[in-house]
């Protein structure tokens, strides 16, 4: 097992046990973290978003901030200020997951289900120093917790294109120990859009209009086939070992199968996940340690994906990529008080591997679609609050040492240091308005697709010399609640250096370093309309340029930067038995994209759900909706080169499902 070179990790890991053994007995305190000006939870997500267990989609409904990025019926991506992948640092329960599929088949969010979900922790901005590679932002996924005494309940979704999900889970113990277990099974058909065309249809369409990828086609064995099947699994184990300690060790199992991606050229035939998380935390050790945390995540992540179920299986034969993840880390945290305001410091450290080959018929190329690359972090970081009558301040730092290799003998490793920190502050102006500004610098690693990725020929698309980007960010906003309406206001400006972008011109080494700039405002609220009746609405707008064109390029356009987009939802509370809920998802077209690498122009869109909640009984509870009413046909994926997708001049776009029904029967005790 690899080892850290910094010995302060060991170090601190051989003081915390003599601490264990010295500690007094204190109460354990819950701790929760508070929605704040650059932080918004989405909370009961196992409550309300039951329609199926993609996280993403979930999001991509409730926060006008968050975008979505359509691959499939299920596992699908985000978008965050502008930015996706690793540019936005997604957690689960404090641990890190990366996907195994270099064309983000499989997405962090997609190896936790909604069903899982307690609440969800979005910080925007560069304004986190605990967690290594957070550039746009931090998404932290916080699981269900087990409970005391003895609770249950079991549950049968059913929706339209024969969707199915069957679940149960329990928790129950004592002061002392508290379990939890839950698993479920799922599987679905495979979606219809506004048109009433499947996923193989609209590959169907796109061909029959781009012959020259007729063998993108679904084969007749497999052009009714399910769109996906999955099922997970879930422990956790908390120990109250003294009055004032705690363990926390949990572990998650996913398992998913026959994952259509229509209009990428390969579907998944595996979706494999593993996620091991532990922490003990010690409070009021006293006077240098108000609490001290011992955090260890482990998780890997298995992604066959080929050309199984497609037409060119008959004149090229099984073609695959198989793909293989892990990442393990660690994190050491004591906070204390100091001069009136709390000062947290700490060590992080992980290991990243990643690497695939592709296969013919089920035998080796030769060809490795990453060749084993590591990547190794460890850092120090501190954050210190404190406030100053109605101004509360935070200021955080932190200092990564990383490394980036492969086992290509030719292609040398590359070390990146960075010092990354902010300045936030809030200003509360009177009993109902609160000003809030901050400034920060956090950057990220190229990953191992980013500088090592090989096409099948052997060729390298990943570019071996990039440097790290670096967003240097201002945000600033106001939050005001007037007799009856809450609401809050943000601007941001990014400038970001050595934006890693993917030049689609380039035959080789297509990712290039390049400057841009990022801006953007959103509005977010609540209006009270009775006692019953109430809305919630939010509007997001983005806008990025890069400052030079691309090698061999004109356009400036930053790819991803998705139009106005605005989420507003209805709700009447009747009763604590009876909710229903109407909402609408509108954005406007795209005229500002990346037409130079494969990006195209969407045309607006306005799409309205509906929900109801009913508690039939103490026990009993239903839930009914229908999505997309109108039965809209619509896309809201562009189609950025940096993916492999089907194409045959423009790439194939990927039309969003219809109008769905959908219902959801819950027993719990």
């Amino acid at each position: 097992m690899y080892i850290m070179k910094k010995t302060p990790f060991i170090s601190m890991l051989s003081m915390a046990a003599v601490l264990c053994l010295q500690a007094q007995d204190f109460d354990l305190q819950a701790i929760d973290v508070e929605e704040s000006a650059n932080i918004t939870i989405v909370k009961d997500v196992a409550g309300e978003e039951v329609r199926s267990a993609d996280l993403a989609d979930a999001l991509y409904k409730i926060d006008p901030n968050i975008q979505l990025i359509r691959r499939s019926g299920i596992a699908n991506d985000i978008i965050l200020r502008g930015l996706r992948k690793d540019n936005i640092n997604v957690l689960i329960d404090g641990g890190k997951i990366y996907g195994g599929c270099p064309n983000r088949m499989d997405p962090p969010l997609s190896h936790v289900l909604a069903s899982n979900v307690k609440n969800i922790i979005v910080k925007e901005g560069p304004y986190d120093v605990e967690n290594f590679g957070t550039l746009s932002g931090v998404v932290n996924v916080e699981t269900l917790p087990p409970s005391k005494g003895f609770h249950g309940e079991g549950y049968l979704n059913v929706g339209s294109w024969g969707y199915r999900k069957i679940g149960a889970q329990a928790s129950g113990g004592n002061d002392k120990v508290r379990v939890f277990v839950g698993a479920s099974t799922e599987s679905s058909g495979q979606y219809e859009d506004g048109d009433g065309n499947t996923l193989a249809e609209q590959v169907d369409n796109y061909a029959e209009a781009n012959p020259a990828v007729a063998g993108s086609k679904y084969a007749p064995a497999y052009h009714d086939m399910k769109a996906y099947d999955k099922k997970s699994a879930m422990v956790k184990l908390y120990v109250n070992v003294t009055d004032n300690q705690e363990l926390k060790l949990s572990y998650t199992l996913n398992r998913s199968s026959d994952v259509l991606y229509p209009n990428s050229k390969m579907d998944a035939l595996k979706d494999d996940s593993d996620l091991f998380n532990a922490k003990y935390t010690i409070h009021n050790l006293g006077q240098y340690s108000k609490e001290l945390d011992f955090e260890f995540y482990n998780s890997w992540v298995y992604h066959p994906m080929g050309t199984y179920y497609r037409d060119s299986v008959a004149s090229m034969g099984i073609m695959e990529n198989v793909m293989n993840s892990r990442i393990y880390g660690g994190k050491v945290k004591n906070s204390m008080d100091l001069a009136g305001g709390t000062l947290t410091y700490g060590i992080d450290a992980s290991k990243r591997k990643w690497n695939g080959e592709y296969l013919k018929n089920g035998d080796p190329t030769g060809v490795l679609s990453i060749n084993y690359s590591e990547t190794k972090n460890s850092a120090l970081f501190t954050e210190y609050d404190k406030s100053f009558g109605n101004l509360d301040m935070q200021i955080g730092l932190r200092y990564d040492d990383t490394s980036v290799s492969n086992e290509d003998p030719v292609i040398n490793s590359k070390d990146y240091n960075s010092f990354n920190g902010y300045l936030f502050g809030t200003y509360t102006l009177n009993n109902r308005t609160k000003l809030f500004a901050g400034l920060g610098k956090s950057s990220r690693v190229p990953d191992g697709k980013e500088l090592y990725f090989q096409d099948k020929t052997g060729l390298y698309i990943g570019t071996s010399d990039l440097d790290q980007t670096k967003n240097y960010e201002a945000d600033f906003g106001v939050e005001h609640n007037f007799a009856n309406l809450a609401f809050k206001g943000k601007f941001f400006y990014s400038i970001l250096k050595d934006f890693i972008a993917f030049n689609s011109s380039k035959t080789e080494n297509k990712y290039e370093n390049v400057d841009a700039k990022l801006y953007g405002l959103s509005f977010d609220g609540t209006y009270t309309i009775t006692e019953n009746i109430y809305t919630d609405f939010g509007v997001a707008y983005l806008r990025g340029k890069k400052d030079e064109p691309l090698v061999g390029q004109t356009d400036t356009d930053m790819p991803n930067i998705t139009p106005l987009k605005g989420n507003v939802a209805v709700i009447y509370d009747y009763d604590d038995s009876l909710m229903v809920k109407l909402s609408m998802v509108a954005a406007s077209g795209w005229n500002d994209y990346d037409s130079d690498n494969g990006e195209q122009e969407l045309s607006g869109y306005t799409v309205f759900n509906f929900k109801v909640k009913k508690d039939v009984t103490k026990h009993f509870e239903v839930t009914a909706g229908i999505d997309n009413i109108f039965d809209r046909t619509y896309a809201i994926t562009n189609t950025y080169a940096d993916m492999t997708l089907v194409t045959g001049g423009e790439p194939m776009l990927l039309n969003e499902p219809g109008r769905y029904y959908y219902c959801n029967l819950k027993y719990h005790f």
